[in-house]
């Protein structure tokens, strides 16, 4: 195999064992999503699968000894020299030295949003923990009990009769 493909093949490999499907399938909570992942998926299996085979063998070697007897010499000899000078180029990869800092920056803006949404979940969730509380107790709580887990309602409701504001 020539080394650009082995090269291939040998990135997609470990591209693949780096992948964690199952922990981004649990990230989808549409049943669109998923659907569209495990067709992303299966695609991806796919061209994995035909890297693996198609370009990881070695071609088979040309028997000239085959060809000289039945064509001749002189054609096969003429052949063997325009199959011998060709050269196949190395693969040089242009694109991702272009790509890689944009795709650095996206995983830092990344990891920065899961924070602030991790951050904001955590919040969100002491919230309705809060709420629950207060539903469960709210049949049976005295007003002063209320001001006193809200400090701010009762200087406002003060500071309304205070200055004989009634809404009106």
């Amino acid at each position: 195999m020539s080394g650009a493909g082995k090269k291939v093949v040998d990135v997609a490999f470990k591209a693949s064992k780096n992948i964690d499907w199952e922990g981004m399938a649990k990230l989808l909570v549409t049943d669109e999503a998923r659907k569209e992942f495990a067709t992303l998926r299966r695609a991806f299996d796919e061209v994995n699968s035909t890297l693996q085979t198609k370009f990881s063998q070695e071609p088979e070697p040309i028997d000239w000894e085959y060809y000289r007897k039945g064509i001749g010499s002189r054609l096969v000899d003429m052949y063997k020299e325009a199959y011998d000078s060709v050269e196949i180029p190395k693969f040089v990869d242009t694109v991702t030295p272009q790509y890689k800092p944009k795709f650095d920056a996206l995983l830092i803006e990344l990891k920065e949003a899961e924070e602030k949404s991790l951050k904001e979940s955590e919040r969100l969730e002491k919230e309705i923990a809060e709420v629950q509380e207060l539903k469960k107790k709210i049949s049976t709580m005295t007003a002063d009990e209320y001001f006193e887990k809200h400090p701010e309602l009762k200087k406002k409701f003060d500071d309304e009769i205070r200055n004989d504001y009634w809404g009106y």
